[in-house]
């Protein structure tokens, strides 16, 4: 059985995982990322890729505190990994309208307009009239919205690609085809991992495997802890395009709209396990919510859909920090906001792992509140 060292192991090669690599092989650390697909090929390319720090918000605290931090580094981010690796992420300060359908709708939007105010953040109140002006194609039912002019959107599939071909030019090195199957000790400290029948050491292991980090034997993660939530998408194609930016139904589902005209309709919250298909129902749901919104998208041709799974945690907030282990951390369960979120969290966790002490108190985001309760104490390096 091989061992191959490094500095710190990757466990999940999509926007989290090789975020953190390349944040960490910036810094000097050699950095092993292992992957059981292809990089990015998951839960990372079948987002939106929509930047929604404040639409998504429904509170103030500090998931929305680290929403705007991690928007906030996008700009500088895409025109970073341009300069490394000559790929546009397709980045745009598009902004988000958050519609409503009914008075209690434009009730409940003014509450989410007074807080949001009161926390400093741009934030409009439209009437149909004014929202219609934005997205000339608002559908009739629309009674007004709020405008969030400073959320964007990106291309999910291009920012994947960019940040593993970014950290490979880095120097991280890639295991593809690489399932773990044990995070290795040696007494209170984590010594490697083992997968595909051959142990990777070293002093620090990250897991960043998404909805499958429950599964990582030894992380010590309870066993639902994370787990998938089926999102299905359905894209369609319009000349000229039919939408700007992004509109959010209070359904929660959604319609993006691409500068080349693409839409992207979306999506789904389904209790499905790991069957990564795309159902009839699904299809119907979505395109039922995008049809409200945009009516004129009933002739849009549909040109693609998928499927892939969100990692949830119980409470809704992703899981980032130290585990039980010395040396072993993990950045997991960022559930619908994974995109957003990977900017800072490779930071964090870059920090974290080096030593140093991280720019946001992380204490909301514990690891220990989803430990599992028997968790094992494991003995010697296996």
């Amino acid at each position: 059985m091989a061992v191959r060292a490094s500095d710190c192991i990757v466990i999940g090669g999509g926007v989290m995982g090789c975020a953190l690599a390349l944040r960490l092989a910036q810094a000097g650390a050699s950095v092993l990322v292992l992957e059981k697909a292809l990089p990015g090929a998951e839960a990372s390319s079948a987002a939106a890729g929509i930047l929604a720090a404040q639409e998504e918000a429904r509170e103030p605290g500090p998931l929305f505190e680290l929403g705007l931090a991690s928007r906030a580094r996008f700009p500088a981010f895409a025109a970073e990994l341009r300069e490394l690796v000559g790929i546009d992420v397709a980045y745009r300060r598009t902004g988000v309208l958050a519609a409503c359908v009914d008075d209690a709708g434009l009730v409940a939007l003014e509450a989410r307009f007074a807080w949001q105010r009161a926390a400093g953040q741009r934030v409009v109140t439209l009437s149909a009239d004014e929202a219609r002006v934005l997205e000339p194609g608002l559908g009739p039912r629309i009674h007004g919205a709020l405008s969030f002019p400073d959320d964007a959107q990106l291309e999910p599939r291009a920012y994947a690609r960019a940040l593993s071909l970014a950290a490979a030019r880095a120097g991280v090195t890639f295991v593809t085809g690489a399932w773990v199957t044990r995070v290795l000790d040696e007494g209170e400290r984590v010594a490697g991992v083992l997968a595909g029948g051959e142990r990777y050491l070293a002093p620090s292991v990250v897991v960043a495997a998404g909805s499958w980090s429950s599964l990582v034997d030894g992380a010590g993660l309870a066993p639902h802890a994370v787990r998938p939530l089926r999102g299905q998408i359905v894209e369609l194609e319009t000349r000229p395009p039919a939408v700007c930016g992004t509109i959010v139904s209070p359904r929660g589902g959604y319609v993006v709209g691409r500068a080349d005209g693409r839409v992207l309709c979306g999506s789904t919250m389904e209790e499905a396990g790991w069957d990564k298909v795309v159902t009839a129902g699904g299809m119907a749901h979505v395109l039922e919510v995008a049809l409200e919104l945009v009516p004129g998208l009933a002739a849009a041709p549909v040109t693609a859909s998928w499927a892939n799974f969100r990692p949830a945690t119980l409470d809704a907030l992703p899981l980032i920090g130290p585990a039980a282990l010395a040396g072993l951390f993990v950045a997991t369960g960022h559930f619908r906001n994974g995109i957003l979120l990977s900017a800072i969290t490779a930071e964090l966790v870059r920090d974290l792992v080096l030593g140093r002490t991280p720019e946001f108190d992380l204490t909301p985001f514990a690891v220990g509140r989803a430990t599992a309760a028997s968790a094992h104490k494991n003995t010697g390096v296996r």
